[in-house]
């Protein structure tokens, strides 16, 4: 399946495919600790953000997955995806970050809403779902206001170092009442 090149957000965003020159954006929003620890991996060099860009465009032309930028004048601002796409069964797992400067800004939840849409229309997908740690509001947040159902609780699923977390998984159905606002 051929992706859509850019998809705009309402709210002015516009989601676009990683590209090889966004490699230092990359480096810049994995510089925090918690953000390579929430991504399973550091990206502390230019050849590993290069690395991290190709690697999407692989997955992208894979079928597998597809990452998207958020961009607001051409500069990056975060990152939405859908990954683990399987059609056997439509469904697909959501997830998202954003830089520092830009949390708090609407940018991830723009972000999800129209990739939500893109994914449930072009994409073919049912069910999207999503998870993220119990001691983080503001992803439960961006999950709520995006339409996602809170479904339950994978307890200690995610290990950083010597500590375990619950995770709160959500869904969104493309049959929900929030599709047709």
């Amino acid at each position: 399946m051929r992706a859509a090149a850019e998809l705009p957000t309402p709210e002015g965003f516009l989601l676009r495919p990683w590209r090889a020159e966004d490699a230092p954006a990359v480096l810049h929003a994995f510089g925090p600790e918690e953000m390579a620890r929430q991504a399973g991996r550091s990206v502390t060099t230019m050849a590993e953000a290069q690395d991290w860009v190709a690697a999407r465009e692989e997955e992208r032309a894979a079928g597998s997955a597809y990452t998207w930028a958020v961009v607001r004048d051409g500069v990056p601002l975060g990152s939405v995806a859908v990954a683990a796409v399987n059609h056997i069964h439509d469904t697909g797992w959501v997830s998202y970050w954003t830089v520092e400067a830009a949390r708090g800004r609407g940018v991830a939840l723009a972000g999800v809403r129209t990739l939500a849409r893109w994914a449930f229309g072009e994409l073919g997908l049912y069910r999207l779902e999503l998870g993220h740690r119990t001691n983080n509001p503001a992803s439960c947040s961006v999950a709520q206001r995006a339409g996602f159902i809170a479904e339950g609780i994978d307890r200690q699923k995610l290990r950083y170092g010597d500590e375990r977390f619950d995770v709160e998984r959500h869904a969104r159905l493309a049959s929900d009442d929030v599709n047709f606002d």
